[in-house]
């Protein structure tokens, strides 16, 4: 692409950061970096009424998390700064203006009461009140007063909304890189509040001004601003301003794809929402995040990169850099993506597996301290070379691996019915003796001196090895047998050995 590619993601903090708005960010992301653009992180923080203390901490930390780096922002600077749009409010009046001098625009001066009445009466007849092309010939507005009235009711501070003024009778022709051309007829558009007698715009025009004021290239965002994009192409159009181009990212959508995915969806079956826990300072409700849950940023990504992007390939694993040399919009599906929950963990479960058995180790180390574990990291990292394939999140690696940190105190019942017979007793203390004559005591050296015992005593393998792995392990688990002994040691394992046919005497 010849253009200078500008995109930004521009969230409201009135809430945690959902996963698709997660997405969205990260397509923007990958987009410019693709073409060598930049990436803004803007806040559209129009709606005070909606605002939620701590929001756009999360929001920048949840990104930071994901490893979605911004070009500018409030907190990195920019040639556009203020990056907040409560910052910058005293620009929008004068657009209001410009859009109310063209007659793009004009006052509206009914009241929350009066709309509401127009609202009930249209109920009442199984209809809907829009103020649109039609209505607003009727109502209380600078298009049915004099100026000189307009100008009382403003020189009052009579409360009062500037409105779009919608075309009549014509169509609005879009075009957009995901679907392709769009178009809606103008009777079917009302006519949108853009600012507000408090000084305070609203989404839209602060959206398009900054928009482009910021030079914004390509407006990347979720299909729920499908219905908005009439109206922002007519903005465009009333300011004699070249618009970016559009691209409307499809819903993720709930594990059976019946509706969008909700953080109700997660509470109900059981998986994260958001990218990392929130803790809602209204309610005081807590919900979990992926970060917290044990998932691994770049898996996190690597997942969400591929709910509603397609490759083109069979490849379904990548990093950061090879998402940035694939990616297009072109193929990003119109459909919404299903979310699928087990594919989530599937994600973690091969980043986990491919990272370095001491990067594994690290994250474990700390889990074994917080048990009371001090445990020597080589150690650690033999465990986890011989474990994390069974394994979905470094969490999990305890209940696979507890039996090399501690002898086990119980024994399984149904292993002990089915594996413990009347002569394991004599055959343990001869395996125990064996292998305390050994030199040598690796996983090499064990595995031929017990084949070779099994040989000399006639023993079949299965039996005995079933026997042993109770008294070394408690229960029929665990990775190969000499792998754990050598892990535990000549002297745990003799112990332990002992120790079993003690407490299993009947």
């Amino acid at each position: 692409m010849s253009q200078n590619i500008r995109v930004r993601f521009a969230p409201s903090p009135t809430g945690p950061l959902h996963i698709g708005g997660v997405r969205t960010a990260l397509y923007n992301y990958l987009f410019a970096r693709k073409h060598g653009g930049s990436m803004i992180l803007r806040i559209e923080d129009t709606d005070q009424g909606r605002f939620v203390p701590g929001a756009e901490a999360y929001i920048i930390e949840s990104l930071a998390w994901c490893g979605i780096h911004f070009d500018e922002s409030d907190a990195v600077g920019g040639p556009h700064a203020p990056y907040r749009q409560s910052d910058r409010k005293a620009l929008y009046r004068q657009y209001s203006d410009q859009l109310i001098a063209s007659g793009n625009a004009y006052y509206a001066f009914d009241t929350p009461e009066e709309l509401e009445k127009l609202r009930k009466t249209a109920e009442d007849n199984k209809q809907t009140f829009t103020y649109n092309a039609e209505s607003r010939k009727h109502l209380h507005n600078s298009l049915t007063m004099s100026k000189d009235e307009v100008d009382s009711l403003i020189a009052a501070e009579v409360p009062y909304v500037v409105r779009f003024l919608i075309p009549e009778n014509s169509e609005v022709v879009m075009d957009d890189i995901i679907r392709g051309k769009v178009v809606v007829k103008s009777e079917t558009l009302d006519d949108k509040v853009l600012y507000k007698s408090d000084g305070m715009p609203t989404y839209h025009l602060a959206n398009i001004v900054d928009d482009h004021l910021m030079e914004i290239s390509h407006v990347i965002r979720g299909e729920e601003w499908l219905p908005s994009l009439p109206l922002h192409k007519l903005l465009y159009q009333a300011f004699g301003w070249e618009a970016p181009q559009f691209a409307h990212l499809p819903l993720l959508l709930k594990p059976d794809g019946n509706g969008k995915l909700s953080k109700r969806d997660g509470d109900r079956l059981g998986f994260p929402v958001f990218p990392l826990q929130w803790n809602d300072p209204k309610s005081g409700e807590v919900s979990s995040g992926y970060r917290e849950s044990g998932y691994f940023p770049d898996a996190f990504v690597n997942m969400l990169a591929l709910l509603g992007w397609n490759p083109g390939t069979e490849q379904e694993l990548f990093n950061m850099d090879e998402l940035i040399a694939a990616f297009s919009l072109e193929r990003v599906g119109k459909a919404g993506s299903k979310f699928d929950p087990e594919k989530t963990k599937w994600f973690n479960h091969q980043y986990l597996i491919r990272k370095s058995n001491e990067e594994i180790a690290g994250h474990f180390g700390k889990i074994l301290s917080k048990k009371g574990f001090n445990i020597d990291l080589e150690k650690i990292t033999r465990v986890v070379s011989l474990v994390k394939e069974r394994v979905n999140f470094v969490n999990e690696l305890w209940a696979e691996s507890y039996f090399f940190f501690e002898a086990p105190q119980t024994y399984d019942d149904q292993v002990i019915k089915k594996r413990w017979k009347d002569d394991s007793p004599a055959q343990m203390q001869s395996l125990a003796i064996m292998l305390a004559s050994l030199e040598t005591f690796d996983t090499t050296a064990i595995d031929e001196a017990i084949k070779s015992w099994l040989e000399t005593n006639g023993y079949g393998m299965g039996a005995v090895m079933n026997a042993m792995r109770l008294l070394l392990v408690g229960a029929s688990k665990g990775p190969h047998l000499a792998d754990i002994m050598a892990v535990i040691g000549k002297e745990e394992s003799i112990r332990r050995i002992a120790a079993g046919i003690e407490k299993l005497k009947i």
